[in-house]
């Protein structure tokens, strides 16, 4: 098990501070802050308060916020979930009283904010165990916009419009119109008549329900008019649906396992509810907030229980459950929720101040490699945890255990996933907490290198090294330890004698090379193409590494009779080929270069044409 301490909690509480971090050993790794205790020193636990302001829209003190706006924070990691109230003074409820938003980081009312009005968020963070108090952060606080005009028109949700076979005893809902403060509603089965319900004031909600159910198989026109101190914009548009014949709705139905507000459920249980009778069916959503649905989605089931498979630890979930039959569904179903157990973490602990991870913290590559010949090939972890498993991975992707130690023989390449694992016991029993790793094996070996190819480049060569082998390479010039390049092209290399160095990147060996440049001489080119293809059009001295010393004063060319064709300045471009302007043909020449530290350098080299 290891424990982050307090720098999370209070990097997003107490954002002025500054944290150091400790050592981690064993299974058990805590890392304390001790100062943090000096830079926020009214954070305490046990129900009392954070340090600041957790709220990352809108800021805290922010003014002229709008009514419609979404209240959002920074998560922090481990707190398994949030409750959240809203009032006109620190720690108010009266707009809304501690409502639990599961582990989600924001909050939309559904009837927006009141205008004009100092508002203070106050956030709760919740655990599950009876035995931890929640944390109670300060609250923060804003000032919302004042509105001037009236709010715009909006529709009716349910039923939609145009809809048919509405059951009579249907409630009527509507979208929230940003800076309505109150809604007026006619129902009619005549346009504009308002014969079931005249322009009826219902106040801030977003649905209304019927006293007498509607009249059945009739068109039904609805006009729901916002307004807020501005006034309205009426006439706002109608709405029509056509109810069914009569019939009777189903009720509603609760849980039975787990119950509402129940903690430490297993995270695979058997979801039941109470059967309702006159039901068909039920309508399952379940999210892990109240506004979400990422576990079930409206999924229909035709029994009264249903089994869900690995729902997250250390979270609270939220379900609604809604009976159905042919006259419709159960109407004004109410949402329940329960939290499932800590699992293996992370979460927060309010009592210790500190992030608990039970699963291994784990570090291990993505390929290893072995040298030809030396299997079989021995890997051993390092990491800290109770237990390890290795598995080899087949080519259709079955796993097989080769080995239940820190260590494992491995005997080919291929894919194998590596997993170390800690363990805790819980009320639902011991529960396994494990990190994992796929990694791939490869093989290789010390290159082979078959050819060096110089080419020329101006002043300079390209030297390409040509290496053959089943392992991963990369090339230097002149020193066995680097720098080394993956490229075995090295360009605008100065000509001289070099070493090529290829060495396997997985340390099965280095490949070398000696390099000699193709000179007669070091720094006299061997041969030279005065074609006119602007390469190797002159031929001249080429100072190297080995010749800086050599100070050359003039070069005579001759031709095999001995015959003095050209005299050149080491300077110059070099012997073009020519004498007495006219092209000599392909043939070895000599030449005699005049140097004050060496006296005479002869040699002899070819034009080509």
């Amino acid at each position: 098990m290891k424990k982050i301490g307090t720098l999370l909690l209070f990097l997003i509480l107490c954002p002025y501070s500054t944290a150091g971090q400790g050592e981690a050993s064993g299974l058990l790794f805590k890392k304390n802050f001790f100062f943090l205790v000096l830079l926020c020193s009214s954070f305490y636990i046990s129900g009392q308060e954070c340090n600041s302001p957790v709220l990352t829209f809108p800021a805290n003190g922010a003014v002229n916020i709008p009514v419609n706006s979404t209240i959002t924070w920074d998560r922090i990691i481990g707190v398994p979930g949030y409750i959240i109230s809203l009032g006109t003074t620190p720690g108010g409820t009266e707009i809304l009283n501690q409502t639990n938003v599961g582990n989600t980081d924001s909050y939309t009312p559904p009837l927006g904010l009141p205008e004009n009005t100092q508002i203070y968020v106050t956030l709760r963070l919740f655990f599950f165990d009876p035995a931890i108090p929640d944390l109670v952060c300060p609250s923060s606080t804003f000032r919302t916009e004042n509105v001037t005009s009236p709010p715009s028109c909006t529709m009716v949700s349910i039923p939609a419009d145009g809809a048919v076979n509405i059951n009579i005893a249907s409630n009527i809902s509507w979208n929230y119109a940003a800076t309505a403060t109150g809604y007026r509603i006619s129902i009619s089965t005549v346009p504009g008549a308002g014969n079931i319900v005249n322009d009826q004031d219902v106040g801030n909600v977003l649905s209304y329900n019927p006293i007498l159910d509607l009249p059945p198989s009739t068109e039904i026109f609805v006009q729901i008019t916002p307004y807020n101190e501005n006034g309205d914009l009426s006439p706002c548009p109608e709405q029509s649906f056509t109810t069914g014949a009569v019939a009777t709705l189903p009720g509603c139905t609760s849980l039975i396992n787990p119950l509402n507000g129940e903690i430490n459920v297993p995270l695979t249980p058997l979801i039941e509810w109470s059967a309702v009778a006159g039901a068909v069916g039920y309508k399952v959503t379940i999210g892990s907030s109240p506004f979400t649905a990422e576990v079930l989605d409206n999924v229909v089931f035709f029994t009264n229980s249903t089994f869900v498979i690995d729902f997250e630890p250390n979270r609270t979930f939220f379900i609604t459950i809604i009976p159905f039959n042919d006259a419709g569904d159960a109407i004004g179903c109410t949402q329940e929720s329960f939290s499932t157990i800590v699992g293996c973490g992370p979460y927060f602990d309010s009592v210790t101040g500190e992030l608990i991870i039970i699963n291994p913290e784990i570090s291990f590559p993505d390929t290893i490699s072995f040298c030809e010949n030396e299997l079989p090939f021995v890997v051993s972890s390092t990491d800290t945890a109770e237990g390890f498993r290795w598995f080899q991975i087949d080519q259709f992707g079955n796993e097989t255990l080769i080995s239940e130690t820190s260590e494992v023989s491995l005997e080919e390449t291929g894919d194998y996933r590596y997993e170390a694992y800690n363990s805790i016991v819980q009320a639902s029993g011991i529960v396994e907490c494990s990190s994992s790793q796929h990694f791939k094996v490869v093989s290789s070996e010390i290159a082979t290198i078959n050819s060096i190819n110089i080419t020329d480049q101006g002043d300079n060569i390209r030297i390409t090294v040509d290496a053959s082998g089943i392992g991963n390479y990369e090339y230097a010039l002149n020193d066995i330890n680097g720098p080394y390049q993956d490229s075995n092209v090295f360009d605008n290399v100065p000509a001289g004698s070099y070493t090529v160095y290829v060495r396997d990147k997985n340390g099965c060996g280095i490949a070398e090379e000696r390099v000699e440049q193709d000179l007669t001489l070091e720094g006299f080119p061997k041969f030279f193409t005065p074609n006119g293809d602007g390469v190797n059009d002159f031929w001249q001295f080429i100072p190297t590494e080995l010749t800086d010393e050599i100070n050359i004063n003039i070069i005579h060319i001759f031709d095999r009779y001995g015959r003095l064709l050209a005299q050149i300045d080491p300077t110059s471009n070099g012997w073009d080929g020519n004498f007495n302007g006219i092209p000599l043909p392909s043939s070895d020449y000599w030449f005699r270069a005049i140097s004050d530290s060496s006296g005479q350098i002869q040699g002899h080299f070819a034009l080509k044409r």
